[in-house]
């Protein structure tokens, strides 16, 4: 075994681990069908497939094939089924798919009781989606769960606009990983588990390997309450001559003031890898400090902030917060880098307690956001209503676009969420953080989807 300095693997196993001889990198299940892509080293190899219905006692033979792809076909909807790839003596790890229909196009699927990714997590979680300036999207996530490790995270391509997407590398140590592009340059933004380092890496080769990270701000790994740096994949924002991203510092379990809202900073010109160049405001905790919000009850929180101009030309951090409907915006201080946020307003946006994404749109001057819409009767934290919303001016928000309206299924069962959305010429494309077909819960996701909103303008 060899040392390893970098973030990237052609897929990463730890010592000890049973990931199999075969790497089954990507599961896409249908309703009746399930596809799965796979990466071996073996040359002019073929290979044979098995699957079995889950708690039967023997795996049949689903077919053969020299590709490293396949569908095993007329399957039972609603169903859980295992199944793995064999070639000569070498076997993947028996994975597990449960059969239903998706939405939008499938990137990639995890089954919450598939243990293939156990020493990171069961869940998929934190979409991210780039366009490479060569023309190809890319997209990650991480995989969580709540007291495990967190600290790994998969990048797909799709070189067809999102119809279809195939595996690229995976991050080791990488949590709430924000892909972007600087100088025509692939870069990740991420920690390197929860509450832990605050880490960033640059890829020369679209994605395939990743140089050694470089930490730029410490944390504490966030166990029994201990804070550290959050950091959700938000929109990397250019202002100034200047590189701006958001972050917290906190905790879930500290009640005093939750998560800090803090914002980091850099000169376009700078090296991002030299730790030096970046700056980072002195973070300042919720305290109910306005007299519009005093009356609230804590704990409140504030937390995953989006950065967008104001009407006015003001850098405003805009927060998720714990009052119904509404929103929390900071100011940033443009000139003194280093300075705490500002206190700025409250914005009733109609968005549930989830993490949203703000952009400004050139072309129509409108702000758009994809997000979690709050409906009658739901809980604060509902994730089965999205929708496409638009303002013209921050304060005031309508609905664009109902684009998944799960309002008739519990609030528990479904969760659409953690949009990353881009612009692509007349459309918006995004990744959802998506749990649909019996995923562990609405928040602890089995899929990662891509979508695209056609002629989002509406002109």
């Amino acid at each position: 075994m060899k040392g390893h300095s970098n973030l990237s693997y052609s897929h990463y196993v730890p010592p000890l681990f049973n990931g199999g001889d075969i790497y089954i990198c990507r599961i896409v299940p249908f309703s009746e069908s399930i596809h799965f892509e796979w990466k071996d080293d073996l040359e002019n190899a073929e290979y044979e497939i098995f699957f079995r219905k889950r708690g039967t006692e023997s795996f049949a033979s689903a077919g053969k094939t020299a590709e490293c792809e396949f569908d095993i076909q007329k399957l039972c909807d609603g169903t859980d089924y295992e199944f793995y790839v064999q070639s000569g003596n070498k076997k993947s790890r028996i994975r597990l798919a449960r059969t239903g229909e998706p939405i939008g196009t499938v990137v990639n699927y995890l089954h919450p009781e598939d243990g293939a990714y156990s020493f990171s997590g069961s869940y998929l979680c934190s979409p991210s989606l780039v366009r490479h300036p060569e023309g190809y999207l890319l997209a990650s996530m991480d995989v969580y769960d709540l007291g495990a490790p967190q600290n790994l995270a998969l990048i797909f391509r799709s070189d067809d606009d999102g119809k279809t997407w195939h595996h690229v590398s995976d991050l080791m140590p990488c949590f709430w990983p924000k892909l972007f592009i600087h100088r025509g340059d692939l870069y990740v933004l991420a920690c390197s588990c929860e509450y832990g380092d605050l880490l960033i890496s640059r890829s020369c080769d679209g994605g395939k390997t990743f140089c050694a990270p470089v930490a730029l701000l410490r944390g504490s790994g966030g166990k029994k309450g201990n804070c550290g740096v959050h950091k959700n994949p938000q929109n990397v924002f250019y202002h100034g001559g200047r590189i701006y991203e958001t972050l917290e510092w906190g905790t879930w379990e500290n009640k005093e003031y939750g998560h800090a809202a803090m914002v980091m900073s850099c000169s376009e010109d700078d090296d991002l890898l030299v730790p030096e160049n970046w700056s980072f405001t002195e973070p300042v905790k919720f305290d109910h400090f306005a007299p519009e919000i005093s009356h609230l009850k804590k704990p409140v929180m504030t937390i995953e902030g989006t950065l967008t101009l104001s009407p006015c030309g003001k850098l405003l951090n805009i927060m998720r917060f714990g009052m119904r409907d509404h929103v929390l915006a900071y100011e940033v201080n443009t000139e003194h880098h280093e300075a705490p946020l500002k206190y700025h307003g409250i914005i009733k946006m109609g968005v549930t307690f989830a993490k949203f994404m703000i952009k400004f749109d050139d072309v129509s001057g409108k702000y758009y956001s994809v997000a979690s819409k709050t409906h009658d009767g739901c809980p604060d934290y509902a994730r089965n209503y999205l929708v496409l919303l638009c303002s013209p001016d921050l304060e005031n928000w309508t609905v664009e676009r109902e684009l998944f309206d799960f309002r008739h299924i519990d609030a528990e069962k479904v969760g659409l969420q953690y949009i990353d959305f881009s612009f692509d010429g007349d459309d918006i494309i995004y990744l959802c953080r998506t749990a649909i077909n019996d995923a562990a819960s609405f928040h602890d996701s089995n899929y990662s989807t891509f979508h695209r909103i056609c002629n989002f303008r509406g002109e």
